[in-house]
């Protein structure tokens, strides 16, 4: 069977490129309003997970700073839901940036060179590219580089308020500490040392930005390396 295949493949005439008709085109400008839509619709549901992580952030400070006696635990949970929000949002952001891409290929593409004068033609080998990533479907950006961008961009912010204010909390509240040792006695979480929640806090703000700047560097790796007009993304 695999012989057979490769038979029929070999004799198989070629595709040759051809100049779009006007139905071709009406085709194609109807698929881009299509990925149009599912990209928007998939942009708002970005915004309202990271709507989610803002709001569980504004309540954590609420009930931190509603009096001076209050725990600052609050932020520390804060801190970990804006993480599993965040995780959700780079898995949608991976959804999101399949219809995006292909948005951006028809415009560079197809609606480029029509305002260009130049006119629709099928060189470069670009409907092949799209048509591939139709019958092909695949993500066009890994997890860690999805997870990665979200943080730049939007993340990195709520998370560094939310250090902060931690470290406004236990700076002022219930009075302005004098020394270091204070900070650690107030840093302490029921049976857990003060120690550990600081060390832990350290590792976990230094962690994610750590990440922030690797996946940077993945992406600009990634697009300095990629050839032109073979891939989508």
């Amino acid at each position: 069977m695999i012989l057979m295949s490769a038979a029929m493949e070999a004799v198989r005439p070629a595709l040759r490129p051809h100049e779009f008709n006007p139905a071709e085109i009406g085709a194609l400008a109807h698929l881009y309003r299509g990925e149009v839509y599912r990209s928007t619709i998939w942009r708002t549901r970005l915004d309202n997970t990271t709507n989610w992580a803002v709001v569980t952030l504004a309540i954590a400070l609420s009930v931190t700073f509603s009096t001076s006696e209050a725990s600052p635990l609050p932020l520390i949970l804060a801190g970990i839901l804006c993480i599993v929000f965040l995780l959700f949002e780079a898995r949608r952001y991976r959804y999101f940036n399949v219809w995006r891409a292909r948005c951006r290929w028809l415009e560079t593409n197809f609606y480029a060179p029509m305002l260009r004068g130049e006119g629709v033609k099928p060189s470069g080998g670009w409907p092949q590219v799209l048509a591939r990533d139709y019958c092909e479907p695949r993500h066009h950006i890994s997890l860690a580089r999805a997870i990665g961008r979200r943080l730049r961009r939007n993340y990195i912010w709520i998370l560094g308020i939310q250090t902060l204010a931690y470290y406004a909390k236990v700076a002022v509240h219930p009075v302005p500490m004098s020394n270091l040792a204070e900070l650690v006695q107030r840093a302490a979480v029921g049976p857990i040392p003060g120690e550990l929640v600081l060390l832990g806090g350290v590792l976990f703000t230094t962690g994610w930005i750590t990440f922030a700047l690797v996946t940077y560097y993945l992406d600009r790796t990634k697009h300095a390396l990629r050839p032109g007009g073979v891939a989508m993304g």
